[in-house]
């Protein structure tokens, strides 16, 4: 990243310096196409958000290789209709070299089911769905994934003696995986899975749900949902004796909102990237003064637009890599051979076969007054 912060004492060695790199310097476009208005606005603004602040910190450096980045971004509701509808006006109009901040199983499923990306050679960087995904073409993250943080909870409740658990899911195509993988971690972690109880996608109708897991009275119960679903589940489930345990898509900055703090009071979240709001590495260190040095936020800083900002970080370095040429090809192949890029206690890397990008998840506690501590 020597290029990005560059500063020549004279205008003649910047242009010698540059001039070649210059030649064939060109705007990469980004493409997000997610929900910015409906349930889940908040956590797709934010990731855009995140990429945004890398984006204008590189650009304001002078780009990379001479390459200046740009987002676009278009609002699909959450529909995974419109996600494809729009990603392929987009790639029509805008000619984004690569895609990102992608939200929903139903919208990725669909849009990796059109054969779009595969026609088109066009990545996908980062995205949020809640299910174990098959390893698809075209699709990088940047996060753990489900599995991980599905490990990490078994792991975690059994050193605290837990035997009964239970799981609290969006219901949709790719919930048997995720069914499949929740009985398989709690029988080798010696815990007995005793309630498995779904929700409808893209809503938050949770009644019947909380009504089999009062039923059922697990000891602990991992909530694998969006935000809205888990607020809701939390606000009619009560306490009822069991821990609270939701993956690392529930927003706890809308938790915070819809919730009291004695309702949010020892809920365990999941988290996939450092904490935003403390500076714990060279990384949180970096995204927290860009958020500052921007005048106003679009939304409140949170994880998800540090996960935005790590996935514009992975884009710029992909970029990097090609040098004076970019382009979608290009971009597959460098991301391919980005095995160990560390962003500063934060490593992400590809590999044949894994396309998930990290395997770091640590779990945070809500305190009584609705803060994150670890």
């Amino acid at each position: 990243m020597k290029n990005v912060h560059a500063i020549f004492p004279a205008a003649v060695l910047a242009f010698a310096s540059l001039a070649a790199p210059l030649a064939h310097a060109v705007q990469v476009v980004v493409g997000e196409v997610c929900a910015m208005s409906g349930l889940e606005a908040n956590q797709g603004r934010a990731y855009g958000t995140g990429m945004q602040l890398y984006f204008d910190a590189v650009n304001k450096g002078g780009g990379v290789n001479g390459h200046t980045f740009a987002l676009v971004r278009k609002d699909d509701g959450g529909l995974p209709a419109e996600t494809v509808a729009l990603t392929r006006k987009m790639l029509a109009e805008d000619n984004p070299m690569v895609l990102a901040g992608y939200f929903g199983n139903s919208n990725i499923e669909d849009l990796a089911a059109s054969g779009v990306l595969e026609k088109t050679q066009i990545a996908l960087i980062g995205y949020r769905v809640t299910q174990i995904r098959p390893e698809t073409p075209y699709l990088y993250n940047v996060r753990a994934g489900l599995q991980d943080e599905l490990d990490r909870f078994v792991e975690h409740v059994a050193t605290v003696g837990i035997k009964r658990i239970g799981l609290f899911y969006e219901e949709g195509p790719g919930a048997a995986a995720l069914l499949a993988a929740a009985e398989a971690a709690a029988k080798k972690a010696g815990l007995t899975l005793v309630a498995k109880a779904g929700y409808p996608a893209r809503t938050s109708q949770v009644g019947k749900a909380v009504a089999t897991m009062t039923e059922a009275a697990p000891q602990a119960i991992f909530m694998v949902s969006t935000g809205a679903a888990a607020a809701g589940f939390i606000e009619n489930y009560g306490r009822a004796g069991a821990q609270l345990f939701a993956h690392s898509g529930v927003d706890i900055e809308q938790l915070t909102k819809r919730l009291a703090e004695e309702q949010m009071q020892g809920v365990s979240i999941a988290q996939v990237t450092p904490n935003p709001y403390k500076i714990a590495n060279r990384l949180s260190k970096e995204f927290q003064e860009a958020a500052a040095a921007k005048k106003t936020l679009e939304v409140p800083m949170s994880y998800a637009m540090m996960e935005g900002y790590i996935a514009g970080k992975v884009i710029v370095e992909a970029v990097r890599r090609q040098g004076a040429k970019p382009s979608r090809e290009g971009m597959v192949r460098a991301l391919d051979a980005m095995d160990r890029y560390d962003m500063g206690g934060y490593v992400v890397g590809y590999k044949p076969g894994s396309r998930a990008g990290s395997k770091f998840v640590e779990l945070s506690i809500i305190s009584g007054t609705g803060k994150i501590r670890q």
